[in-house]
């Protein structure tokens, strides 16, 4: 991707001066000279049932804190996808490092692999509660969480799911991976507290980009920003191609100061932040902000159009000791999810060193104040959903700066 739009824009630089092309016709034009495919990846969002409700919000095992506390692991090892037995392995190295940094408190980790099934996810669900576990910890995907969770719910036992995927977070069932609504309060209190309060979505025809654009325009409405417009596109490069006059229309229209992009680096941001610069709006008039972490991969800080922008992520300075911690125990980086699996067993321990029975109800689980993970602090909501305290960062000159830190407490932040 990256390699194509620069070769794009070396045929556009390479024009001759006499060309002047209408407006109507640039954007055709465009579409020929870039020769781009979008990459399509994965859904992030499965869809999937209800879990089942546990009933009281204090529901839980009783758990004896003065001896190894059982906890189970659910992982996608032994699917017929291969990245699966690498972030497998991850999450429970992540899992038992973090088991090591308990200072005292002890908990039985056990592992189980789930295949990436749901049918196998329930059974090893049902065999880990059996076997004594007092709280589930995974499994990844959301048919898979699911799946955990109406099991756990017959047993009265907590899940840990790590999905980002609010559609199966309730009941007995907590996610912890980031969340659209999460990162979008973060982005938009800034925003609104930086003058910058009229807003136009460009989000994706995809069910990713309809949650997204749901995300803002409740973030909107919790801070005070207004959402002028919301322009929809297929998620092709033509439907952004397609897109791009409206973007502009909207921006120019409802006098917008902020453009808030749902696309990710491996889709449509690249061909977004280059196309509608190149028609007159850019983040020097109107600010880009992005749902997604522009970052990663490295190559797209190379972009022209994304600096400038602002984006969320966790305290890298944080994160940076995780991985350095990580690195030093097993000789490589950790999967980008394996450090939900440290947050999830620094979470139960932290609940366990209070020395109560009642550590792991869902009343426990909620606890305002929340947890320290290692991107920061982060709580745990009564829908099972989760807050994280996020960073607010920028793009200045191919390198990431921080522009306002990631709360390190709950005292005064948040809904």
């Amino acid at each position: 991707m990256f390699a194509l739009l620069s070769a794009a824009r070396k045929a556009m630089t390479g024009r001759k001066a006499t060309q002047t092309p209408s407006k109507t016709n640039t954007l055709t034009g465009a579409l020929a000279r870039r020769r781009l495919v979008l990459a399509i990846p994965a859904l992030g969002l499965l869809a999937a049932c209800e879990p089942m409700a546990m009933g009281g919000g204090g529901m839980g095992p009783s758990v004896d804190t003065s001896k190894p506390v059982p906890v189970a692991l659910l992982v996608p090892r032994g699917s017929a996808n291969s990245g699966d037995a690498i972030l497998a392995a991850s999450l429970e190295n992540a899992a038992r490092l973090a088991a090591s940094e308990l200072n005292g408190v002890q908990i039985d980790l056990r592992v189980y692999d789930t295949a990436g099934d749901p049918a196998v996810t329930a059974n090893v669900t049902t065999q880990a509660i059996d076997e004594g576990a007092k709280i589930i910890l995974g499994p990844v995907y959301a048919a898979n969480a699911n799946a955990a969770g109406r099991v756990a719910a017959q047993r009265g036992v907590n899940v840990l799911a790590f999905s980002n995927n609010p559609n199966i977070a309730g009941g007995n069932v907590f996610i912890l991976g980031p969340t659209f609504q999460n990162t979008a309060d973060r982005l938009t209190d800034f925003a609104v507290s930086q003058g910058k309060s009229r807003i136009v979505v460009v989000s994706g025809q995809t069910a990713e980009g309809e949650a997204s654009a749901a995300a803002i325009q409740t973030a909107a409405g919790r801070n005070g920003a207004t959402i002028t417009a919301n322009v929809p596109y297929e998620f092709s490069q033509q439907g952004v191609v397609a897109a791009i006059p409206s973007v502009k229309a909207a921006v120019s229209g409802g006098q917008a100061d902020a453009i808030f992009l749902t696309a990710n680096t491996a889709g449509a941001l690249p061909l977004f932040t280059q196309m509608l610069p190149e028609q007159g709006i850019s983040s020097e008039t109107t600010q880009f902000i992005g749902l997604t972490r522009w970052d990663i991969p490295r190559q797209t800080l190379e972009l022209p159009g994304v600096q400038g922008g602002w984006f969320a992520l966790p305290d890298p300075n944080l994160s940076a000791q995780f991985i350095g911690r990580y690195r030093a125990a097993y000789g490589a980086d950790p999967h980008p999810i394996g450090s939900l699996a440290f947050d999830g067993v620094a979470a139960i321990g932290a609940l366990i060193r209070q020395g109560k029975s009642n550590a792991l109800t869902a009343s426990a689980l909620t606890q305002r104040s929340g947890f320290q993970g290692v991107g920061g602090v982060f709580r745990l909501l009564s829908d099972g959903t989760n807050e994280r305290g996020l960073a607010i960062a920028t793009i200045r000159d191919k390198q990431v700066v921080v522009i306002d830190p990631a709360p390190r407490s709950f005292s005064g932040f948040g809904f």
